[in-house]
């Protein structure tokens, strides 16, 4: 098994579609991300943490564990509306990675914060919220620290990935990236 930049599955051309700002039928696009995660783990793809870095906005999910059902592709999904931005930022600071997800409807916004840790083998990034933020404009209303699960057991670095959120990455390329989430649902992003 071999650590690569990118996880240069052939993409189906209904992500390259969608990661373009076309709109593919969310069947198609669910169909998509299950061939593409399939293919990785068949191929014990590894991504490196690099390619992961930056600010992602969520293009696509399909929140209702998708999957293969008698060797069809199950489930489906929507695009997130222009209303609703949700975006996830991965950052390094020395050998540490951080994890921004936000949610900004307008100018209000819901930003969640935190240290993540990412483990090559399986490609999953865990992490674990430390902050809470809601601001308005640059104008910043709640900022409080939350009792995350890794800070009740006092070590974010020593707690088990059985304890926190993570997604699991099948999909790094230089626009976009794909997971699945710890509930089960897939998701595209596409760098902003």
């Amino acid at each position: 098994m071999t650590v690569i930049d990118r996880a240069t599955v052939p993409t189906p051309p209904v992500l390259e579609a969608a990661a373009s700002g076309a709109k593919p039928s969310a069947p198609q696009v669910t169909a998509a991300l299950l061939e593409a995660e399939r293919q990785t783990k068949a191929e014990r793809r590894q991504l490196a943490p690099e390619a992961l870095l930056g600010t992602w906005r969520l293009r696509f999910t399909a929140p209702k564990k998708p999957a293969y059902k008698a060797g069809k592709p199950q489930g489906s999904g929507f695009y997130m509306p222009g209303v609703a931005i949700a975006s996830l930022c991965f950052s390094r600071d020395d050998d540490q990675l951080t994890i921004q997800n936000q949610l900004q409807v307008g100018p209000a916004k819901l930003r969640f914060t935190g240290p993540a840790k990412f483990l090559p083998k399986k490609n999953l990034l865990a992490f674990d919220f430390a902050r809470l933020q809601v601001l308005v404009g640059n104008l910043t209303l709640i900022n409080v620290p939350l009792r995350s699960k890794a800070a009740k057991a006092g070590d974010f670095a020593a707690t088990s990935v059985a304890k926190l959120p993570f997604f699991s990455f099948f999909l790094a390329e230089e626009g976009y990236v794909a997971a699945r989430g710890r509930s089960g649902g897939l998701a595209l992003w596409v760098r902003k």
